[in-house]
């Protein structure tokens, strides 16, 4: 269960980055400033590290086993995962929110 929040939620903060860089880089291609550019930057790089984690615990034969096996990793382990990626969609949200609003 826990394994299945982890895969869900990094697809939805990488969605949320998605729009986030869309809107982020249409507004560098207009103003170009530095501000606008570390804004896509940002979003560049988390972007591309949720897209990781949903080829590890989504795609990745190996990765993806071994996870849902708790024997190999603790219940501990798989909580700390499920909630900073929960935390990670919730600031996520928050941000979008403000930058569509």
């Amino acid at each position: 269960m826990l394994v299945r929040i982890v895969q869900v939620f990094a697809v939805l903060n990488s969605l949320l980055l998605a729009g986030l860089l869309y809107v982020w880089g249409r507004n560098w291609w207009e103003i170009r400033s530095k501000h606008t550019l570390g804004l896509v930057m940002f979003s560049l790089f988390l972007l591309g590290e949720n897209l990781l984690m949903v080829y590890f615990f989504v795609m990745h034969p190996g990765l993806n086993a071994w996870i849902h096996n708790d024997q190999m990793v603790p219940t501990v382990a798989q909580t700390a995962l499920a909630s900073f990626r929960v935390l990670q969609f919730i600031g996520l949200a928050f941000l979008t929110w403000v930058t569509w609003d």
